[in-house]
This record gives C-alpha cells, sequence and structure tokens, in this order.
C-alpha cells in the first residue's frame, strides 16, 4: 500500500479537529474563538502550530515587502485561513491564494465555521505559483 503524503495526513487531521470543534460549539461564534479553539485540540495532537504568525512577503528581487498575518500556520507548511461568515466567498479564496503566494507556501485551507455545515477547502499551489488546485 502506498504511503500518503504527509501533507495530507496533516490535512486530515486538521479536518477532523475542526469538525469536532464545530460539533461542539455549532456555528455562530467570532472566528477568534474557532480560531483559538482548533490551534488549541491541533496543539493537543502534538502539531506545531502558529496563531498569527508574521510571514514575510518579498518582491520579485528578493526585497521585502512587509509581513502579512495568517490565522494559523501548520507545521510551517499549512497556512489556514478560518471565517465565520454565511458562506464562502471568491473574496475569502482570494485571500488564502494571496496569503499562499506572497509567502511562498504550497498548500492552504480554507475552513468556515460560520455556517451550519462546516466548510472545507484545500488549495495547492504549485512551484511556480502559478498553478492552483482545489480539493
Amino acid at each position: 500500500m502506498a504511503q500518503k503524503d504527509p501533507i495530507f495526513e496533516l490535512c486530515d487531521q486538521v479536518r477532523e479537529c475542526s469538525f469536532a470543534l464545530h460539533r461542539f460549539l455549532r456555528h455562530g461564534h467570532k472566528e477568534k474563538i474557532y480560531e483559538n479553539g482548533l490551534a488549541g485540540r491541533l496543539r493537543k495532537l502534538g502539531i506545531d502550530t502558529q496563531q498569527q504568525p508574521a510571514l514575510s512577503v518579498f518582491d520579485e528581487d528578493g526585497t521585502l515587502l512587509g509581513n502579512l498575518d495568517v490565522d494559523l500556520l501548520v507545521a510551517d507548511e499549512l497556512i489556514i485561513e478560518l471565517k465565520a461568515v454565511k458562506t464562502l466567498l471568491g473574496e475569502h479564496v482570494a485571500q488564502l491564494l494571496g496569503y499562499l503566494r506572497a509567502s511562498r507556501k504550497e498548500h492552504g485551507l480554507l475552513i468556515n465555521f460560520g455556517a451550519p455545515i462546516l466548510q472545507i477547502k484545500k488549495y495547492a499551489l504549485s512551484k511556480d505559483l502559478d498553478i492552483i488546485s482545489e480539493a
């Protein structure tokens, strides 16, 4: 049996924690409540999780343009953007994709706790930053 890619295992763990948190809290809370809850549950599993880390953004020539604060950075490779809205919109996807491009990270999850049914979308940006895949 082929071994599963570690990033997909990590995404599965985040999904499981997200579903459990949503089952417990339901929808209707502020985004920060879900951020704290998900970060805490991931840390209890021994998964390195940073809240609001400042990720450096560089121009093409390497010039530092500034920092951006993502909601969660998991295992230093998975950006998680959390929402607590009725439904996900194109601007939410654009925000996550912008974070991936700017930080040169390849994988991200967009998670919406604000709807009665939890919404989770995974995005991957290729190393050349041109190809986007959604799962």
